[in-house]
C-alpha cells in the first residue's frame, strides 16, 4: 500500500502529512503569525525554511513512497521553500515527485473526509474565493472579482488591532453585535466583490459605530453576498449537495447560514472538518495518492512551481509542458 508525503508551504503554514489508501497517517503543520500587518512572503519564507524539518520529522511516521508538494497557487517565496524541500527529500530517498493544484487538493481532502458525493463546493480561505463545480473537469461558477473573503476579514480584524490570525477573533466579536448596519451588498451575475464593504466598514468605525455592531454587519452581508451565489449555482447544476472547504469553512455563522439555504432548497450540507479546513500537508498528500494512481510523477529535476493557476488546470501538464512534452488537454480530467 502505496505511502505518500504531502508538503504545503503555499501562504502562512508550512505543513507535512502521510497518507495511504486506508487512512490518514499525519498531519502537523506551523503557522507564521506576523507581529503585524499582513504575510510578509520574505518573512513567510524564513518561517518555513526555519520549521521544515521539524515538522518533517514529526509527520514522516513511515518511509514515503513518493513525495507530493503545493506547485501553485501561492507566494513565490513560500513555493519555493516547498520545492527545495522536495526536491532535497525525493534526491535523497530516490522517490518519485507528484506536483498537486493546491485549490484542487482543498476540494480533495473535502471528498476525502465527508460523505459528499457530487457538490457544489464552496472554497473560502485568506487567498481564494470561489464557487466550484465538477461539470467535464471543475468549473469556476462564481468568484471573488477582487479581494477574497478571508482576507477581508484579516483585514478588518487588523483594523480592530486584532492579532492574526483575525479571523476567529472577528467571530467572536460579531456574536456581541445587537444592530445590523447598512452595508454595500455587491452581486454581480454570479460573482461577488468585498473591498467595498470592508471601505465601508472602516468608515463606520471611525465615524463611532460600535465594533461589535460593525463586525456582526460586515459577517451577515460578506456571508449573505456567498450564500446567495452559492444557491444560484445549486439550482443552475441541479447538485443536490453544497461542501464548504478552506479556512473560513470553520466559521460558525457561515455554517449555519448555509444549512439554512440548504434546507430550504432540499438539499444536503457537508463541511470539511476542521483539521483539515485550513492549509496543511494531508490535503497535498491524499492529492498526490490521487495524481499517483495516474502515472502522473516528475523527477527531482522537473521541479518547478507556478504562483497563479486556476481550479482547471494540472501543474503536472504546466511542468512536462514546460519541458517541451506533448500532452493532450485530455491529461487535465483523467
Amino acid at each position: 500500500m502505496a505511502k505518500i508525503l504531502g508538503i504545503e508551504s503555499t501562504a502562512h503554514s508550512f505543513g507535512a502529512g502521510m497518507v495511504d489508501e486506508s487512512a490518514i497517517l499525519s498531519n502537523v503543520r506551523s503557522m507564521y503569525e506576523p507581529t503585524e500587518g499582513g504575510i510578509r512572503p520574505s518573512e513567510a519564507a524564513r518561517h518555513h525554511r526555519g520549521v521544515a524539518d521539524k515538522i518533517l520529522e514529526k509527520a514522516m511516521v513511515a518511509a514515503p513512497d513518493a513525495v507530493a508538494y503545493s506547485a501553485s497557487p501561492g507566494i513565490g517565496s513560500c513555493l519555493n521553500v516547498g520545492a527545495e524541500v522536495v526536491g532535497r527529500l525525493a534526491t535523497e530517498l530516490k522517490i518519485p515527485v507528484i506536483p498537486v493544484n493546491h485549490i484542487i487538493a482543498h476540494l480533495e481532502i473535502g471528498f476525502r473526509t465527508t460523505t459528499a458525493k457530487d457538490p457544489v463546493v464552496v472554497f473560502v480561505s485568506g487567498g481564494n474565493t470561489q464557487i466550484i463545480a465538477n461539470h467535464k473537469g471543475w468549473k469556476i461558477f462564481g468568484e471573488t472579482l477582487d479581494t477574497a473573503l478571508g482576507n477581508a476579514i484579516d483585514k478588518l480584524a487588523r483594523k480592530l488591532d486584532m492579532s492574526h490570525p483575525g479571523g476567529p477573533k472577528l467571530e467572536k466579536l460579531a456574536l456581541q453585535g445587537q444592530k445590523i448596519l447598512e452595508m454595500p451588498y455587491v452581486v454581480k451575475g454570479m460573482d461577488l466583490s468585498y473591498s467595498g464593504i470592508f471601505t465601508h466598514a472602516s468608515r463606520l468605525l471611525e465615524g463611532g459605530a460600535t465594533p461589535a455592531d460593525v463586525a456582526f454587519s460586515f459577517q451577515e452581508h460578506c456571508f449573505a453576498m456567498l450564500v446567495e451565489v452559492a444557491e444560484r449555482a445549486v439550482a443552475h447544476t441541479g447538485k443536490p449537495e453544497i461542501l464548504l472547504v478552506g479556512g473560513v469553512a470553520q466559521n460558525k455563522r457561515l455554517f449555519e447560514m448555509f444549512k439554512i439555504m440548504c434546507s430550504e432548497r432540499g438539499a444536503e450540507m457537508f463541511v470539511v472538518p476542521a483539521e483539515f479546513a485550513g492549509d496543511n500537508g494531508a490535503m497535498i498528500a491524499h492529492s498526490g495518492l490521487l495524481r499517483l494512481k495516474k502515472g502522473w510523477t516528475i523527477k527531482p529535476e522537473q521541479i518547478a512551481y507556478f504562483q497563479r493557476m486556476r481550479v482547471n488546470e494540472e501543474p503536472y501538464t504546466r511542468i512536462l509542458a514546460k519541458r517541451g512534452t506533448k500532452l493532450s488537454s485530455t491529461h487535465i480530467f483523467e
